[in-house]
C-alpha cells in the first residue's frame, strides 16, 4: 500500500514560519511522500517561498509540488521554483517525477493547470485573441499532463498520480459559487487524466469546495485545499499495481 499525503493552499507568509513543520515531521509515521498542490505562498515572492522551503527542508519523505496562481502573483514563478528546488522539493510544470516506495515506482505528473470551465459551460478557442489564448493555455497544461502520465507509464510506474492546482472536475467545487467555476478549473485536465490513466488526481484552489470527486473515467479526485481538509495534510492509500502485476507475471511463468 502506498500512502500519499497531500495539501494545497497553505498560503504561507513571512509570519507563518513553523506553523506546519511540527505536523510535517510526523509524515514518516503515516505517509511515503508529500504532495503540495499549489498556492504555497500568499503573493508569490521569493521571501515567502523561503518560508515554505524551511517548512519542508530535510523532511524524511520526498516532497513534490506544483505552483498555484498565488505563487505567480509577484511574476517571479521561476524564482519561487528555484527556492523550493534548492530545499529539495521536486517542483513540476508539465513534467513528471518518479518516487521509489519500498521498491514500487510511483509516478507523479504535475502542472498548475488553468481555468475555462466544464462540459456544457466552458470557454472555447473562439473570438478575441485573449480568449483564444486563455483556453489554449489550459489546453497546453492538459496536454503536458497527459504526456507526462503517458511517459511515467512507459517508465514502469504501476501507480500514477496527477497533481494540479486548478480542478479537473466540478464535483470538488461543490460549495463554491457557480459563477466562478470557469476560473477554478477545466474539464480538459480531466480528459487528460482519463486518456492517460491515473490512480488519483489531487488539486487545490477551491477553498469552499468539497474534498471528494471523480472523473468521468472513474479516477478519484481529491481537493486538498487546506480550508477544505482543515488540517496540515490528508493521507490517501493507493494499491501498488506494479507489485500486483509482478505477482501475476510470476504466477504465469
Amino acid at each position: 500500500m502506498i500512502r500519499i499525503a497531500a495539501v494545497g493552499d497553505i498560503h504561507m507568509g513571512l509570519d507563518s514560519q513553523g506553523v506546519l513543520r511540527p505536523a510535517f515531521e510526523t509524515l514518516p509515521d503515516c505517509a511515503d511522500l508529500l504532495l503540495l498542490a499549489g498556492d504555497l505562498t500568499r503573493h508569490g515572492t521569493p521571501e515567502e517561498a523561503e518560508v515554505v522551503a524551511r517548512e519542508v527542508t530535510g523532511l524524511p519523505v520526498p516532497v513534490v509540488a506544483v505552483l498555484g496562481n498565488h505563487d505567480h502573483h509577484d511574476e517571479q514563478p521561476e524564482a519561487v521554483t528555484d527556492v523550493l528546488r534548492e530545499a529539495g522539493v521536486r517542483v513540476l510544470e508539465g513534467e513528471g517525477t518518479v518516487v521509489e516506495v519500498d521498491g514500487a515506482r510511483v509516478g507523479i505528473a504535475g502542472t498548475k493547470g488553468f481555468g475555462g470551465g466544464f462540459v456544457g459551460r466552458s470557454g472555447s478557442e473562439f473570438g478575441e485573441p485573449l480568449m483564444k489564448e486563455f483556453i489554449r493555455y489550459t489546453r497546453r497544461c492538459a496536454d503536458s499532463l497527459r504526456a507526462s502520465l503517458d511517459d511515467l507509464a512507459e517508465q514502469g510506474c504501476g501507480t500514477r498520480v496527477a497533481l494540479t492546482h486548478f480542478a479537473p472536475v466540478p464535483d470538488t467545487l461543490a460549495g463554491e459559487p457557480l459563477e466562478i467555476y470557469p476560473f477554478l478549473g477545466s474539464y480538459l485536465l480531466a480528459e487528460a487524466v482519463d486518456a492517460a490513466g491515473a490512480d488519483l488526481a489531487v488539486h487545490g484552489h477551491a477553498h469552499a469546495g468539497t474534498e471528494h470527486g471523480m472523473t468521468t473515467g472513474g479516477v478519484p479526485v481529491r481537493n486538498v485545499a487546506q480550508p477544505v481538509i482543515r488540517k496540515a495534510f490528508s493521507v490517501y492509500h493507493l494499491k501498488d499495481h506494479s507489485s500486483a502485476e509482478a505477482a501475476r507475471a510470476a504466477a504465469e511463468a
